[in-house]
């Protein structure tokens, strides 16, 4: 009866010792390492103009490994990238499309023979994706606009003569005058001995001319240079050698702006964890349990004694 009872003891205080356990195992991660491929570089990537799909495009010679192609999400440009989808294209041995190609250039002149000379009638383009060509200008296109506009200012002058003059008074002169639109202040006066006058016989003296010189400023403005755009159009073309293309396209949504954390003060109240309750309350239920059931059998051991004797 004692080595029973002693059992039913032993197996409450396992019972209780691995209640603990119970509730740290929720917690555990078991991540396992995976084997990764050599990485795939892109040999061109294109974006579509509202920024909400990237394609990156390989392409890879048989030799090279397709497992390689990175597939991680990716943030760029206030966008979260996902891949989307994985294509395989197989090139064709002469992959051939027409292309236009705009250039846009400097020139001093907006004169158009000026402006031909610096646009060749031919030239050799590549494409962002790797085709090439010869393409052709087209004159319709050629256009010339101001690039800008600078200014100068330059000084002017003008002189002026006041004759007759009874004494050399500076009073007498003008202080500023008017020339083509501009008003010249009085810079510098020489004046000049007329021959002596006289009326009815009676000396009147000396007569002095002035001249006089104003000063002035002028600005005028003018064109810094011109921007020639035109178009070149023509057929682009490449050779594939053997390689297979891939075009991983991912979609992208915009970033969420990053929410502050709140202060300590204004944190939330950290939710309550039921299992702290019902754990233990299980484990006493269950000891409950056991030790009712030693005693049910102690009580009907000891009644079947009774009934022996």
């Amino acid at each position: 009866m004692r080595r029973k009872l002693a059992l039913c003891a032993a197996v409450l205080c396992l019972t209780m010792a691995l209640a603990p356990s119970a509730l740290a195992a929720e917690s555990v991660v078991i991540s396992q390492p995976s084997a990764a491929s050599e990485v795939c570089y892109p040999t061109s990537v294109s974006q579509s103009e509202d920024g909400t799909e990237i394609r990156k495009y390989y392409d890879l010679s048989p030799e090279d490994d397709p497992a390689g192609i990175p597939r991680s999400d990716f943030e760029q440009d206030g966008f979260h990238y996902t891949l989307t989808d994985l294509l395989k294209q197989e090139l064709p041995e002469n992959e051939s499309r027409p292309h236009t190609e705009t250039v846009s250039l400097q020139s001093k002149s907006k004169d158009m023979e000026s402006v031909l000379a610096l646009l060749p009638q031919e030239k050799e383009f590549i494409t962002e994706d790797g085709l090439s060509g010869i393409l052709t200008l087209q004159l319709d296109t050629v256009q010339v606009e101001v690039a800008g506009y600078g200014s100068s200012t330059r000084e002017v002058s003008a002189t002026r003569s006041y004759p007759n003059l009874a004494s050399q008074d500076t009073a007498n002169i003008p202080k500023t005058i008017e020339e083509d639109g501009r008003t010249l202040t009085l810079q510098n006066i020489q004046w000049q001995t007329d021959n002596t006058a006289s009326m009815d016989g009676y000396n009147l003296g000396d007569r002095f001319t002035a001249v006089a010189t104003y000063t002035g400023s002028a600005t005028s403005s003018y064109v810094t240079g011109y921007t020639v755009t035109a178009d070149y159009t023509g057929t682009v073309s490449r050779i594939a050698l053997n390689k297979t293309r891939y075009v991983a396209i991912f979609e992208g949504t915009p970033l969420e702006p990053v929410v502050p954390e709140a202060s300590p003060d204004e944190a939330k109240p950290a939710q309550f964890n039921w299992a702290y309750i019902l754990v233990p309350l299980g484990v006493v239920f269950a000891a409950g349990g056991v030790i009712g059931g030693c005693l049910l059998y102690k009580r009907k051991h000891e009644q079947d004694e009774e009934e022996t004797e």
